[in-house]
């Protein structure tokens, strides 16, 4: 392993670590996911046995998860954005690198007669670089100020505890239309053994 990294090494190595917390944060919005489900189930049980402080400690858990997972969404879509003005960044610096390259091709080919335009034609170059670098600058302000705006607004309710009992309900209402089902056809099996059974007597 040398000594000093190259520039090349370290932008791999920072993308690396921007996929492993894009990675995390997804892992995590799934977990929020499963503790709902979870939650839901425990609700369900405490209405069955009739514990009421349960079922609101529970109620209230579920809307704190709703709102972690909320916040994670928001944490990712940001996490990507910056990501994509990484690129267009990085773009930028590619942008200057080859105008810095085509530049010194231009002093070798022309000879001294001709340094006047290739004055010229290096200054043009050197205004619409600095054009496009304040463009960008300009795009990361407004998108930074958005940011700064966004997160000191103070967040609404995320969830209501009316759309939390809805929640448990549905849940509630599906478990018990699949128990249905299978009764449905347990039913029909016995229904079809004692046909078969019937037939064979004969």
């Amino acid at each position: 392993m040398s000594l000093f990294k190259s520039a090349e090494e370290r932008r791999i190595e920072r993308d690396i670590k921007i996929r492993q917390g894009i990675r995390r944060i997804e892992k995590s919005i799934s977990e929020q996911n499963k503790f709902t489900d979870e939650f839901i189930k425990n609700a369900r049980r405490a209405k069955e046995i009739g514990d009421q402080s349960q079922y609101v400690f529970i109620r209230n858990s579920l809307k704190k998860t709703a709102t972690v997972k909320k916040m994670l969404e928001r944490q990712l879509l940001a996490v990507k954005n910056a990501l994509i003005i990484k690129r267009q960044a990085e773009a930028s610096t590619d942008f200057a690198q080859a105008m810095g390259t085509m530049a010194n091709e231009i002093g070798r080919m022309f000879s001294e007669t001709d340094l006047t335009r290739t004055q010229m034609d290096w200054e043009k170059a050197m205004v619409q670089s600095q054009s496009m670098e304040e463009r960008m600058s300009m795009f990361l302000e407004t998108v930074e100020d958005m940011a700064a705006s966004d997160t000191s607004e103070t967040p609404a309710e995320v969830v209501t505890e009316e759309e939390i009992d809805a929640m448990i309900e549905a849940e509630a209402e599906a478990e018990h239309s699949k128990d249905m089902d299978d009764l449905e056809a347990l039913r029909a099996e016995l229904n079809a053994v004692k046909e078969k059974g019937a037939k064979e007597s004969k």
